[in-house]
């Protein structure tokens, strides 16, 4: 991958490391009757990583969302697409993205 590719993933990880209890919580909020530890790694980290990119405005909200639940589709169990797009969507709309 190109230099700048590779800056653009540590710098999306460096802000997901650094903000993981903040994510973690959000993401708990809106997964309505799911605690984040009954929710598997991969749609974990996928949700962390898209809030963050939610957060960050420099993505538009229903691109990073789209991402998130293509990765989901890519990595996640049957279910993960929608569970993803839910939680984000809701996420989103509650913050005024949507």
């Amino acid at each position: 991958p190109e230099p700048s590719l590779l800056d653009r993933a540590e710098e999306l990880a460096e802000g997901v490391v650094a903000e993981v209890q903040s994510l973690d919580a959000e993401a708990a909020r809106a997964a309505e009757n799911w605690r984040m530890s009954r929710i598997a790694v991969v749609e974990r980290n996928i949700l962390r990583l898209a809030i963050h990119e939610l957060r960050g405005g420099k993505v538009p909200p229903k691109v990073a969302i789209d991402e998130a639940v293509r990765l989901a589709h890519w990595f996640g169990g049957a279910r993960a697409p929608g569970f993803v797009n839910g939680v984000l969507d809701g996420i989103a709309r509650a913050s005024g993205r949507l």
